[in-house]
């Protein structure tokens, strides 16, 4: 077994999939306490969805996924914070967005060539997919968001809490929330590769959720969010890797593995 891990490791594809997936797993999870605690929760399902239509575009035109649905994933995070700004019940926009983009992919889908194998993996995950530009992209994103986070996180935590005490306390709640929705939109399109558009809210979602199972402390959840997050990924990659599973399923199974442990023994610290 650690001869065979050993092995894999020795693969460039298997290199760059192991330091990106590190990098967005991290930044998924940090961005996932103060969304969870939000009941922003489902945005990243929404946009995965938005993801999907992004990648039918590229499909249909045969351009590169990636700078397709960058700006196209990061729009629609705006449109669904201006709509909920406007007295549209947050999940509500989600839902109206989401459902839309999914359509709209299906159709363009269905319009054109159909479902190719490309798509397929930016569906579902596929580490072979991860090129030197795509790691080079996403470290320099993930090192970006992680060193913004870092800044702007006394103003996340007060955003987080209490809104009307971060306005009251001259935070700019608006650019804030504009900010958090653009890091959101940049890890679910860098997810892609390695998660699939389908399955890369996980990253975001659960690991938060079982942070949260452990410590109160919005600090100490969001460091222990980031290091599940990484333990499971490495954990699904090994495994995708030995026992030929698609590693985006894998990380999920993990995760939730690690969720139901973790509610199981009732693990609680300050």
């Amino acid at each position: 077994m650690i001869y065979e891990i050993i092995d894999m490791f020795s693969y460039g594809f298997m290199q760059r999939a192991l330091i990106a997936g590190i990098l967005i797993s991290i930044c998924a999870a940090i961005l996932g306490v103060p969304l969870v605690l939000r009941r922003y929760a489902m945005i990243g399902d929404g946009l995965s969805h938005v993801g999907f239509a992004s990648l039918a575009v590229s499909a249909a035109t045969n351009s590169a996924p990636m700078l397709v649905s960058m700006p196209i994933v990061i729009f629609s995070a705006f449109i669904v914070l201006n709509l909920s700004q406007k007295k549209i019940h947050s999940d509500a926009a989600i839902a109206l967005i989401s459902t839309t983009a999914l359509a709209l992919g299906v159709m363009i889908l269905s319009l054109s060539d159909g479902m190719n194998t490309d798509v397929n993996n930016f569906l579902f995950g596929s580490i072979l997919g991860i090129s030197a530009v795509d790691l080079s992209i996403s470290v320099v994103f993930c090192l970006i968001i992680i060193s913004l986070y870092i800044l702007l996180y006394q103003r996340i935590f007060a955003l987080t809490f209490d809104e009307n005490f971060a306005k009251v306390s001259g935070i700019n709640v608006k650019a804030l929330n504009l900010a958090l929705a653009l890091m959101m939109a940049v890890i679910i399109v860098l997810g892609m590769r390695i998660m699939g558009a389908l399955l890369i809210s996980n990253l975001i979602v659960i690991p938060a959720l079982t942070a949260m199972r452990v410590f109160s402390s919005f600090f100490k959840a969001v460091i222990y969010a980031a290091f599940i997050s990484v333990i499971c990924f490495i954990l699904g990659l090994i495994t995708s890797y030995i026992l030929d599973t698609p590693t985006g399923a894998s990380i999920v199974l993990f995760n939730v593995l690690a969720l139901a442990l973790h509610v199981l023994f009732k693990y609680k610290f300050l």
